[in-house]
């Protein structure tokens, strides 16, 4: 089961997708051609995409954010405008567009508008078979940030 999710969205509604339903989630996985992390799913469940209060990663490496951190402005849901599937704005459209290499899904909208994202990297896996997370600088090089998107969202932390 994903981490308590008390704290974890604010009341923002800009990023949230409609109703989850089982048949948005196939239908996003079909679309992305990957299976969805339970974890994942479970967030969307809770609520289906939104900005976050606790937005601060801490990493061991410097960031183009900060010396030790990177911000997450958002995580995507499925369905709607700003969901992973959407085909204006979804994840394929912003692998594109910001040239983001192709490893898997983005998940998460970064304040930096596109310079950097976090991805579901599905070109490594956990014991369980479930995609890593990677952060994606502007250099574009992924980085293995969590083993997991429970450890993910385990990670983050109220910014300053």
């Amino acid at each position: 089961m994903a981490t308590d999710l008390d704290g974890l969205f604010d009341e923002e509604t800009y990023y949230t997708g409609p109703a989850l339903s089982e048949a948005l989630v196939a239908n996003a996985e079909r679309l992305l051609g990957v299976t969805l992390p339970i974890a994942y799913v479970e967030v969307l469940r809770y609520k289906n995409g939104g900005s976050l209060l606790r937005r601060k990663f801490p990493t061991r490496f410097p960031t183009s954010w900060a010396d030790d951190h990177f911000e997450v402005r958002a995580i995507l849901g499925v369905g709607g405008a700003t969901g992973i599937d959407s085909p204006d704005g979804g994840s394929r459209h912003l692998i594109e567009e910001w040239e983001y290499p192709s490893i898997g899904v983005v998940f998460a909208e970064c304040p930096s508008g596109g310079h950097d994202t976090v991805m579901l990297d599905y070109t490594k896996r956990n014991a369980t078979g479930e995609p890593t997370v990677a952060y994606i600088d502007e250099d574009r090089v992924p980085r293995t940030v969590a083993d997991s998107f429970n450890g993910f969202l385990e990670h983050l932390e109220n910014a300053d």
